[in-house]
């Protein structure tokens, strides 16, 4: 059992990183331990921390704590790790077959990068496009969204606070299209930035945290939805720091 505990509470920590909601994480451990004949299975999950205590049938207890320091949007690996917890749930797996299988799901292929960098160029050029604006800040959001994410790649290599990552993205993304602007490539510099930082808001976020507070997981979801409310004004706050310095505006 204490094996099985580990490798479930690997399951959940995974899920959570990768961007699931919490009930959801919940169900799936609590399913998963019901398959193997527990008695009581008492979990407590919030964005951060993971409580698991299971009683089996001979009146023994064990628990587990676990905490989340980082969290992602891997769906795909998430869809993954949903599909192994049902697959438990049906074959009753070792607890080392889980370990595999949980391994064999970490080694998955991501993304790769060259696509993330023309994912980011098209949705800022798109969104600027969208918003009404011409081709030439079309194109120039289009450079831009794909600087954005180089900016993201560097960041991340030193700076392990998310929230200030989006800042100073933020920030750069305002700066090069108020540069833009300067050597006359654009017109208008208001839907560049609009387009720019659409790839740096927080809407799954906002949207996981909604769904929490409606299952009724209302500390996840509030402090979900505090981090995403923190990110936004991160974001305002690095356009707003380069639009003072610059003595520019949005229109």
């Amino acid at each position: 059992m204490e094996k099985l505990l580990d490798c479930v509470m690997e399951i959940g920590e995974r899920m959570l990183i990768s961007g699931g909601e919490v009930h959801r994480v919940e169900d799936s451990l609590k399913r998963i331990f019901d398959a193997y004949g527990t008695k009581r299975t008492d979990i407590f999950i919030i964005t951060s921390s993971m409580v698991v205590t299971v009683h089996t049938s001979d009146g023994k207890a064990y628990t587990q704590t676990r905490r989340i320091t980082e969290t992602s949007a891997d769906y795909e690996k998430l869809h993954r790790l949903n599909e192994l917890s049902r697959s438990i749930c049906k074959n009753r797996f070792s607890p080392e077959e889980i370990c595999a299988k949980l391994n064999d799901i970490a080694a998955c292929r991501k993304y790769p990068l060259w696509l993330e960098f023309i994912c980011y160029a098209v949705i800022s050029g798109v969104f600027t496009l969208f918003f009404g604006s011409g081709i030439a800040e079309a194109a120039a959001s289009f450079i831009i969204g794909a600087l954005v994410r180089l900016i993201i790649l560097v960041c991340d290599k030193f700076v392990k606070n998310r929230i200030f990552i989006k800042f100073l993205s933020a920030l750069s993304a305002t700066a090069l299209s108020y540069l833009a602007l300067r050597l006359g490539i654009i017109p208008t510099v208001d839907r560049v930035i609009i387009g720019a930082i659409m790839t740096l808001l927080p809407g799954i976020g906002l949207t996981t945290a909604l769904k929490d507070l409606l299952v009724g997981d209302s500390i996840a979801g509030l402090l979900r939805t505090i981090e995403a409310c923190i990110t936004a004004l991160a974001i305002a706050a690095g356009y707003f720091i380069v639009a003072y310095l610059t003595g520019g505006s949005m229109i």
